[in-house]
Order: structure tokens, then sequence, then C-alpha cells
């Protein structure tokens, strides 16, 4: 089931740690409690995650390496007690409230008990909530997407049907179980009894592309900077000849035609399939058949099994071929809402359909074409970033009048981060990019970093007394 140079595991032993691990839980917390995993993509990870939701509890995956005052917001949130933390990160949490359970006290956990917990299977309540995916929203705060188990079963189910994955089928994951797009490879591939290939260290190119053949393995995903990198940051990948590799998905952000062509320039035998999707509708949405590429160069497709999707203005009335408007959704897969705010989840769905803020046209035969998005989210490798957050630490730096984030073009990232710094005249002298790029790397992670500064001394306002950007 996983396999990789650092570890190995089979269904048989995954499942019997599961069951184990959910009757200890179960025994232990309870049911209904937000449990928070802050894990690298591993067995341990896995067990754990399953563990949670055979459980009746709630998983809330996290980014390891998160930053202390978001953390403290979702604990805040979510009255988070307890996390799952893989050993090498435990220092990271001395200063937090919660319990931590590493891999030591798992394995110790799992030795010592022999019951399971399968009572009542068949009369489980797929409407309770599985797991609660936090990500950033419009505003800069943090969101909690509430997924169902429901929502999980219909989005997998679907997946597999228009990739028509089998237990033949093994997937190299270089994406994060915190991720709904990572999460959403290991349900699949568990729900076909394929294999997973885990792999977190992408800037080893070379392990990546060695791994698809060392493995046999038939699928690969990415975010449009894997798809970058892969095809202009090495010449090894397109010199090399996949024997197994039959398909690539792609998602978390648009990939300029331009990589698309080139990839399907060099490998015209393994199908390409360019993805939509988003946290609330668990992960997928739309996808374009591989069939279908080259006639429909550029669009995100249509609706996935199971889902409709529509292209709105603002009366609510489905856009004629060419007229812009909002891409809208409505399935089994969309989330009830967000954790504890009734505001945000009355703005995104209304009257049963999920409002995506992604602006799109619609071809004649249906077929979907993202224009822009607006929500002021940045994506860089696939991960959305609020600007609103990085401003917020910018300004706090003595002398800094106002800041604005901007995304920028970037062919290996998608988008990059600039941002435009207001400080008074006479203060030039005292700033560089150095100094703030310093100051951004003391409080967030390092992806959030901005690439480009400039320095402005002139901040102007529009007639509303709204702050005028470039």
């Amino acid at each position: 089931m996983v396999l990789g140079p650092r570890e190995t595991i089979s269904y048989q032993k995954v499942y019997s740690d599961v069951l184990k691990l959910a009757f200890k839980l179960k025994s232990e917390f309870g049911e209904n409690q937000n449990l928070l995993v802050l894990c690298e993509n591993s067995v341990f990870s896995i067990t754990v995650y399953l563990a949670i939701l055979k459980s009746g509890n709630i998983c809330v995956p996290l980014n390891p390496n998160i930053e202390p005052e978001n953390l403290e917001k979702v604990i805040s949130k979510t009255d988070s007690k307890t996390a799952f933390v893989n050993k090498k990160y435990i220092s990271r949490y001395g200063n937090f409230s919660f319990q931590i359970f590493d891999e030591e006290r798992i394995n110790t956990w799992l030795d010592e008990t022999n019951q399971t917990s399968r009572e009542n299977e068949s009369e489980f309540d797929g409407t309770r909530l599985a797991e609660i995916i936090f990500t950033s929203g419009s505003t800069g705060e943090q969101k909690g997407v509430m997924i169902t188990h429901n929502n999980i079963i219909a989005n997998t189910n679907s997946i597999i049907e228009y990739l028509k994955l089998t237990q033949d089928d093994t997937i190299e994951i270089v994406m994060p179980f915190y991720y709904c797009y990572g999460l959403s490879l290991l349900h699949t591939h568990l729900r076909v009894g394929g294999s997973v290939v885990l792999n977190n260290s992408f800037i080893f190119i070379g392990n990546v592309i060695s791994d698809l053949n060392k493995y046999n393995c038939t699928g690969f995903a990415g975010v449009p900077s894997h798809f970058q990198i892969l095809l202009r940051k090495t010449k090894d990948f397109k010199q090399t000849k996949f024997h197994s590799l039959k398909y690539v998905t792609q998602a978390g952000g648009k990939l300029h035609t331009a990589f698309i062509q080139e990839f399907i320039d060099s490998f015209p035998e393994i199908q390409f399939y360019v993805m939509y999707g988003q946290t609330e509708a668990t992960a997928r949405l739309s996808y374009l058949p591989p069939s279908e590429l080259k006639r429909k160069l550029g669009s995100m497709g249509k609706g996935i099994p199971g889902v409709t999707l529509k292209v709105v203005n603002e009366n609510g009335e489905q856009v004629k071929v060419g007229e812009t408007g909002e891409i809208v959704e409505q399935g089994e897969n969309i989330m009830p809402g967000y954790y504890k705010d009734i505001e945000a989840t009355n703005q995104a769905l209304k009257d049963g359909w999920l409002h995506t803020g992604d602006i799109a046209t619609v071809d004649e035969d249906g077929y979907i074409f993202i224009q822009s998005r607006k929500k002021e989210i940045i994506k860089v490798r696939g991960i959305r970033i609020s600007p609103k957050e990085i401003e917020e630490v910018i300004v706090t730096y003595p002398g800094v009048i106002d800041c604005t984030i901007q995304a920028e073009s970037d062919e290996i990232t998608g988008e990059s981060i600039k941002a435009i710094v207001y400080i008074n005249e006479t203060e030039l002298a005292n700033f560089s990019e150095e100094i703030i790029k310093q100051h951004c790397a003391s409080k967030l992670s390092s992806h959030k970093i901005p690439q480009k500064i400039v320095f402005d001394t002139k901040l102007t306002f529009n007639l509303a007394g709204k702050k005028s950007k470039y």
C-alpha cells in the first residue's frame, strides 16, 4: 500500500493498526473531539488520520511549520487539546497547551492494545464531520472548511470514475496531506486498493523522477510549479523514458498553456488531466478529459461526475457564450459550511450553490475558461496565501507607513509575491530588501516571504478613501 525508501507498509497492517488506534482514541478522548495532526506525509500520519476518522472524532490537519500565531487561532477556534506530531517537530510546540503524541507513543499504544473499534459500522452517520481543513480567506483570516464523511465518499468516488483508477494504480504523492489535493490522492488510492509512494522532498527533483520508475508509478499529481520545475529546471525529466506512467493530473491553480503543450509534446503517450477544485468542494470540481486537451486548451473543463457547474451573472442567471460571470456549483462533495463562521458560510453558500469567487466564461460546447479570481488570494506552488497576513507583518516594522502585497506571474511558482512598502522619503536610506525579508522571516513561513520588494514614498487614495494599488 505505502511504498518508498524510508517506509513500506501493507494494507493488512494499516487496517489492523487503524482499528486498534481508533479504539484507543475513542476510549481516551470519546467522540466529536477536534484532534490536531501536525505531520509530514508518513505511515504515522496516515494511520493517525484514518484512526481519527474511524473513531468518530474530527481530524484537523495542519502544516507542521505553521506560524505560532496562526496555530493559536486554530486552537482557540477548535478548542483542540490534543495533537499528533512527528517527533522531529515536537520542539516547536513546547509553549502550547495541547497534549502531544508522537510516533513512539502511538507505537506503544498499538503494542498494548488488542481491542479494535468496529462496532455499529453499518449505523455510522455519513453526515458527521470528518475533518476541518483551514485555509486562508479573502479577509486574511483563516477559515475552517468543514468536510463530512459523505463529502469525502462522494468526491472520492467521482475522481475514481473519471480517472478510471483500479487496484493496479500507484501514485507518487509530493503534496502534503494538510492540503485537500494531497488528501484526495490518499482517499482515491485507498478506495481502490492501489498504492502510494510518499516523497516529501520535491526539491530533490532527481529522486522524484527516479521514483516514478523505481516504484512503477502509473500516476503523478502536481500543482503548476511542479510541472514548471520538471519541464524547465532539469533536462532529466524530458529525457527520461517512463515505462509505467499512464497519466498525470494538474490542479491547484492555472498552469500556463505553454507548459501543457510542452508536456504533451514531450510525452504524447501520457494522459494529461487539467483539473479545478476548492477545499470547500472537498477537492475536485471539474476536469478536462485528455481527449479534449488540444481542442480546449486553456479550459478547466466541465463538472466531474455528480457535480453541476454553472457560470452566472450578478442576477444569478447563466451567462451566454462569451460573457463573464462567477463559477457556482452543486453536489454532494460541497462542504456544509465554515467552522463557527456563519457569516462566511452564508456568503459562500447561497440557495444550495457554492459560490467560488472565480470569474469565467463558457464556450459554445459548455467548457469553462477561468478569467480571474475574485478573491484576493495568491497561489504560490499551489498553496493559498493571504496578502493581508503578509501586509500586517510588514507594517509592524518601525518606519513603515503602509504595505501592498501583489501577485506577479512566475513561470516556476505560478505566482510570486511582490511587496510595495510605503515609507517617508527621509527614511529611504534606512531600508533595504534584505531588512524587510529578514523581518518577514522572523514571523512568517518561508513560502510567504515576498520574492520582490520595492519602496515607495507616495501613498495615494481613491475617491472612496481606499488605497490605490499599482
